[in-house]
């Protein structure tokens, strides 16, 4: 087995994720990345610092990993609701351009530039995945409420680079698939303000939430390169 490595290991469901690879009876290595360590760590995991907010730490990380270790998956799970603290925009009346370049800035281009960095290193001879945590309100066609301008256009901008990241990916690596997942609504600091109006059931835990989205990359082969996903294997319209 190759290695999986998680990209926002500090996170709740980055968190989660790293735990359900580390317990995989047959699993390869676990690399757990995150701006901070993590306050504790599963058992044979291998812990190091990222931060998508600078390119020279994204470069550092990925040139760490030993040359000889083939990836067999590279989770990208990160991501901002509330860019410098300010709750999400429900009007066009509060829109602030610092607001929106943050945004961005931690759900765009932080994982691009991951991509940019981690893309090469997955093998040329075999399945892997790259996957990156989007939002259903990232989808431009499903959405009907409008509001959350800032989340809803940097999810939107995620899902249409992972879309082009994927089909330069195929051309270099046939068997290799980038794809947007999208969680649900997962019990942690990101969605805690907003729980209020999501009933019990489609409130998730995160250790639910990283079975679920395994059991989606695992299931996953080349002609889905590209594709958005729900944590149920649902397709998402863009």
């Amino acid at each position: 087995m190759g290695a999986s490595i998680v990209i926002g290991a500090g996170g709740g469901i980055g968190g989660a994720l790293v735990k359900r690879l580390a317990a995989q009876p047959h699993g390869g290595p676990v690399l757990a990345l995150s701006r901070t360590r993590p306050d504790a760590l599963p058992a044979g995991v291998t812990w190091g610092p990222i931060d998508l907010n600078d390119e020279a730490s994204i470069a550092a990380a990925a040139a760490a990993i030993d040359a000889e270790t083939p990836l067999d998956r590279v989770l990208v799970a990160t991501g901002r609701l509330q860019a410098l603290g300010r709750p999400p925009e429900k009007s066009w009346r509060h829109l602030e351009a610092e607001a929106l370049i943050a945004a961005f800035a931690d759900n765009a281009v932080g994982p691009a530039l991951a991509a940019k960095h981690f893309l090469p290193r997955l093998p040329r001879d075999r399945r892997s995945v790259f996957a990156a945590l989007s939002a259903r309100v990232g989808s431009i066609e499903d959405n009907r409420l409008g509001g959350w301008y800032g989340y809803r256009a940097s999810k939107a901008a995620l899902n249409q680079l992972v879309r082009s990241l994927a089909i330069e990916l195929a051309r270099q690596r046939p068997q290799a698939i980038c794809v947007a997942l999208h969680p649900g609504t997962v019990d942690t600091g990101l969605s805690a303000p907003f729980q209020g109006a999501v009933s019990a059931e489609k409130l998730f835990t995160p250790d639910f939430a990283a079975e679920r989205l395994l059991a989606v990359v695992d299931g996953l082969g080349p002609a889905d390169n590209g594709g958005f996903f729900a944590w149920d294997g649902a397709p998402i319209p863009w």
